[in-house]
This record gives C-alpha cells, structure tokens and sequence, in this order.
C-alpha cells in the first residue's frame, strides 16, 4: 500500500503560466519540519510537475524554490515548495535567479 505523502496544485496567485504549488499533506511550517520521507515526496513531485509543465507549458527553464520564516518572506505557514515556469522574456534579465529575492542581489 502506498501513502501519498504530499500533493501539487496550481498557485492561485501564479508569477507565470504553470505556476505549480507541492504541499505536504500534514501541516508544518517549514521544509526543515517535514520528514524526510515528506522531503522525499516532495522532491518526486517536483520531478512530476516538470514533466506535467513541460507537456502542458512548454517553458524554457524554471525556479524551485522554498520560503521559510517571514524573514525570507513565507507569508503562508504551511510547507509549500513553488515550481515556476519560466519563459524566455518573461523578464528583461533573468541573471541571477534566485538570487533576486534581495533587491540589488541578483547581478554578480
């Protein structure tokens, strides 16, 4: 018997197109507090929403990532990793990534 672990969902409030939100059944607020069977879950999903994004979607790259605590601007406590599809010219220059999150940050 399997258990699922952990679910995906579109974000209600996506930054682009496919927009994909993976969410651990059980309720804890952050990544550090899942187990790692959850983690695991989690990052298998991730794996399935790239193949679902790339069929449905078709975007040129993506962001995966995790807010935990206000600090790193979670506003919602509750475990949620965010798929986000990317697109060639979704933004002037993508350089950086992640690393956008502090303004000023993001070219190096």
């Amino acid at each position: 018997m399997q258990t699922f672990l952990a679910y995906a969902r579109f974000d209600l409030y996506p930054v682009s197109p496919g927009h994909l939100l993976l969410i651990p059944f059980r309720h804890v607020a952050s990544f550090f507090e899942a187990t790692e069977a959850e983690q695991a879950a989690l990052l298998s999903l991730v794996h399935d929403a790239r193949r679902l994004l790339d069929e449905q979607y078709a975007p040129d790259g993506y962001n995966i990532g995790v807010n935990i605590g206000a600090a790193a601007g979670q506003s919602v406590m509750h475990l949620h990793v965010h798929v986000i599809p990317r697109y060639q010219g979704d933004m002037e220059e993508p350089k950086g990534g992640v690393r956008g999150v502090i303004p000023g940050k993001r070219g190096y």
